[in-house]
């Protein structure tokens, strides 16, 4: 990248913080990135957990081509019939619960998390929500609002009103879930606060607490969705079924999309008392469905046996352990690496990114760095990380 090209990057792009990373891409394959000087880096991030098949998979790639070649936009979501969003409906229908069987399409995590609680609101004509601290839902002003981090939110208020934190996996709090609640919206195992996991015991009593008080339970599974914690959505290893689903990241292999996910009864509510209760121009979108579609079904092909997710997962734990290290809080391919401060964490990023491996950090744990690599990353690859790694925590002890 020439000077010029680095002076628009810095002048004429939006940043999001003042430090951007800069690495500059010119190519991506698989679990690999090269930059302009030539240089491959492995992908330990995976785009935060978004290319969950590495980048640019041969199926996604020529699902996108095909469907470019028939059609692009035609009409806001939800009036044309269109293949390619009936395609990814019937590939939904394959790997959720029976019990929900309709989807809205959506152009991000976030905006599927606006979509469910303006829907359970509709459903229930309540207005109370419950959320947790340290979660994180997204950055539009209602996931914003239920998103449980002060230092985030505190300059964009006011917010949703109405809205109440309880903390994560404290079943005794669950009081707070009352009969003028809408809804309760949760990561079924939160991200941003460093891969928090539930106890079974816990989510069986919050799903039990909305039924008995006509809460909805919302699941937010736009990090954990698509395999990456070892099975297609994380609430399959809790068995519990969520009223709605929120779905981002990984669904359409490298395109931006969302979904909410419920049934049909449900989402019916949305058509009348206002009819377009919620609307989207660009929701599912025919490429970016058509990638979806291909995505799932690369997925049952490359990953057959989402046990090897788990193995894989632990393979790279086992390679990390490190005197170092306080914790590791994993769940499949799923990583929160704790050490002591901050400037450990940059320590090992710097050291990584400097060797050619790619790491990152949470909003709000900076005591720990995350990793989320593809699931069809090989061992080898996953080895040659774990050295670079370990390397990195030798330079910040």
């Amino acid at each position: 990248m020439d000077q010029q090209e680095r002076t628009i990057f810095h002048n004429h792009l939006a940043q999001t913080t003042p430090f951007p990373i800069e690495l500059e891409v010119t190519s991506a394959s698989g679990s690999w990135i090269t930059s302009s000087s030539g240089k491959k880096y492995l992908d330990m991030i995976a785009g935060v957990a978004v290319t969950n098949l590495g980048h640019r998979h041969p199926m996604v790639v020529e699902a996108i081509k095909k469907q470019t070649d028939k059609y692009l936009h035609v009409m806001v979501y939800g009036e044309y019939v269109q293949e390619p969003q009936n395609e990814l409906a019937k590939e939904l229908r394959s790997i959720l619960p029976k019990e929900i069987d309709n989807y809205y399409f959506v152009n991000s995590g976030t905006e599927a998390n606006e979509a469910a609680l303006k829907l359970a609101k509709r459903a229930t004509g309540r207005t109370r929500i419950v959320s947790m601290n340290r979660s994180y839902h997204g950055c539009t002003h209602g996931s914003l609002s239920v998103s449980g981090n002060e230092t985030k939110k505190s300059a964009f208020r006011p917010l949703l009103p109405d809205v109440h934190f309880i903390n994560f996996n404290r079943q005794e709090q669950l009081s707070a879930i009352n009969t003028d609640t809408a809804c309760v919206i949760m990561e079924t195992i939160q991200g941003d606060a460093g891969v928090r996991i539930p106890d079974v015991a816990y989510m069986r009593a919050i799903r039990k607490r909305c039924n008995e008080v006509g809460a909805l339970l919302i699941l937010d599974e736009i990090q954990t969705g698509f395999g990456r914690t070892g099975t297609w959505f994380a609430f399959e290893q809790f068995n519990i079924t969520p009223d709605i689903i929120t779905m981002g990241k990984a669904i359409a292999g490298g395109l931006p999309m969302g979904c909410m996910a419920a049934s049909k009864k449900l989402m019916e509510l949305f058509t009348y008392n206002p009819m377009l209760g919620h609307i989207t121009t660009f929701g599912g979108h025919p490429v970016v469905c058509a990638s979806a579609t291909a995505n799932i079904q690369a997925l049952k092909q490359e990953v057959p046996d989402f046990a090897e997710i788990e193995r894989k997962g632990a393979l790279l734990e086992k390679l990390l352990q490190h005197p170092i290290v306080k914790e590791i809080r994993r769940k499949g391919l799923m990583f929160a690496i704790d050490l002591e401060s901050f400037d450990q964490v940059k320590q090992v990023f710097d050291h990584c990114l400097e060797n050619g491996v790619l790491t990152f950090w949470f909003l709000s744990t900076d005591y720990a760095f995350r990793l989320s690599p593809p699931l069809t990353i090989s061992d080898e690859d996953l080895q040659h990380a774990a050295r670079v790694i370990q390397e990195g925590f030798e330079k910040a002890l």
